[in-house]
This record gives structure tokens, sequence and C-alpha cells, in this order.
């Protein structure tokens, strides 16, 4: 009897990675974190890798299956069909590294590498809420704010393969200053701790709210919090936000046309107090036809990461071959 194919998937952070052995449609069979250091060189984490692979491969032979391939979602700009990581959002130094190669010639295991949100995307357009599409805009928020594209049942990368940067979207000519170099962009009005900023402005002016106390411990799910017991300062903060983000996706819908727009990502479990703010500004300034886009919630949540970098492996974009 053939032994079922299995995906080693990994999720590369800032001080840690994600590691799961992941069968077709998602399903995560074992999974582990692996703490890599906030300066993480590519060898030290080739080498923390590799020793992560061949656990699960063991894992996956005794329990019937084979490891068919590693996908790996890096959070940056990447050379996907190269296998290069040309810049790292959360990886000091790390410039133009060959990845794909040195984890191949360490782990023996054919690998593919992507952007984290490109690989997120694929795994909602495969097996979460973007399935049945073929054109489908996925958005991440949390610290900071990423995009994916699918176009015509392919992800779309663009010229220098950075599409999808929504979080990069100008929504005001002269807003704050913005790492990127540009100024008033989206993740400046959204991101973790513009959210927390845009609640201390609130309460600055003396308004009463369940959130006034030590302002400095103040975060985005107590927020939320506040916000489900009917506090008004807390409920305004969402309403806000979730006119930014509609703002940014009118021009995504006006431009791209999408079938669906999935939201994923920490900031979206305030689902019930944002959705219906991000499609009613869609509705109300995107052109009449591509408004009526469905805006959906993500399947996959804290787990979308590993997903994706499985669906990479196990349900491959049509541009790549079949491992």
């Amino acid at each position: 009897m053939p032994r079922s194919p299995l995906a080693i998937a990994v999720d590369v952070g800032g001080t840690s990675a994600k590691l799961a052995l992941v069968a077709p449609g998602g399903r995560i069979l074992a999974s582990d974190t692996m703490p890599t250091g906030r300066r993480a060189t590519a060898g030290a984490l080739v080498t923390v890798l590799a020793a992560g692979v061949r656990r699960f491969q063991a894992e996956a032979w005794r329990g019937g299956g084979r490891v068919v391939g590693l996908g790996i979602g890096v959070p940056g700009v990447v050379d996907a069909e190269r296998g290069i990581v040309r810049y790292a959002v959360n990886l000091p130094g790390w410039r133009r590294v060959p990845l794909q190669r040195l984890l191949q010639q360490r782990t023996g295991v054919p690998t593919i590498v992507d952007n984290d949100v490109t690989a997120m995307t694929w795994g909602e357009y495969q097996w979460g809420a973007g399935r049945g599409a073929r054109s489908l805009v996925c958005v991440m928020l949390g610290t900071g704010v990423g995009g994916g594209l699918i176009v015509d049942g392919r992800p779309y990368r663009g010229w220098t393969t950075s599409a999808g940067e929504i979080g990069h979207v100008p929504l005001g000519e002269n807003g704050p200053a913005c790492p990127c170099g540009g100024r008033g962009c989206l993740e400046r009005y959204v991101g973790n701790r513009a959210i927390v900023a845009l609640a201390r402005r609130k309460l600055a002016g003396g308004r009463r709210s369940i959130l006034r106390g030590d302002l400095r411990h103040l975060t985005p799910p107590l927020i939320d919090q506040a916000a489900y017991r009917g506090d008004a300062v807390a409920c305004e903060v969402w309403r806000d936000i979730g006119r930014h983000v509609g703002l940014a996706l009118t021009i995504v819908v006006n431009l791209v046309n999408p079938e669906r727009i999935v939201i994923g990502g920490g900031i979206a479990k305030a689902g019930p107090l944002l959705f219906p703010t991000i499609r009613a500004t869609v509705r109300a300034r995107a052109m009449r036809g591509p408004a009526a886009v469905p805006i959906v919630p993500a399947r996959f949540g804290a787990e979308a990461g590993i997903i994706g970098a499985a669906a990479l492996v196990l349900a491959p974009p049509s541009v790549r071959r079949t491992l």
C-alpha cells in the first residue's frame, strides 16, 4: 500500500520558526516551535530547521506517510522561482540568501521558499476561505499589514516580486511617516501600535471608558474585549479601523476586481466589530460592480502560515512542477 504524501511546513518569524507535518487538505499531524534568536543567520536557521526536518521525516515514516517536500514562508521579498530571499523583514543582515539551495543541500528534501503572506494566501485559496474563487485578495492584519494576490488561479507576484503590499497603500498625502519611506501608509493607521495609539488619543480627552487605567498596558485584545462589553470609545476605535481598511480595499477592488477578499491575522479576530464597517465602506466607495465582492474572514487563523507553506508543496501553483 503506497504511503500518503506529507509536507513539512515552516513559518519563519523574528525570533522563532514554527514547523509542522501536514497532510493534504491542511490537516496538521504534528508541530513544534524552534527558537532562532533575533539575529539568526541563514546558516543558523538552516541548522535548526534541518534537525526539525529529520525528526518529522522519521515521524511521518512511522505513521505510514512519506515527506514529499519542504515548504517555507519567510517575511520579506522572496524570489520564489529561484528560492532566494532577497530581503527578510525580521532577519537583520539577510540579503540574497539562497535558502532553497541551502535547505535542500542540508536535508535532501525538495524545498519551496516563498513570501509568508503569499503562502498564507495560497493556503486560503486552496483549502480555506478562498476556495472556489479564481481571483482572490488576502489581507493579514497584525503588527504589520500584508497582502497576497491570486489572479486566474495563480499567485501574482509583480515585476519585482513584491506585489500585494497593501500595508503601504497611502491613505493620505501628509500622513505619518512610514519605515518604507512613504507617508500615510495603511499600516500606520491599522497596525497593532496604531490601534493602541488611536485609543490613547481618544481617551486623552477625558472620555469615560472601561479602558481607563494604566494605558501603558493597553493592547488590541483589551480594546476588543471592551468593545464587546459596549464601551463607546472601544467601539469607535474599531469603526475607525474598519473605515481605514475599507478605504484601502476600495483601491484594490477598483483596480483588481477580485472575486473574493479574505481577511486574517490577529486584528481580524475582532471580526464582528470590524467586518461590517469594512464591507459598508467598500460598498459606499467602490465602483458599483466591484463593490459587491464578498469580504470574508480567513479560515486558518494562527496556523495560516504553516498551512500556506504546506500548500506550496501539496497543491503547488501551476507555475511549479509537482513534487
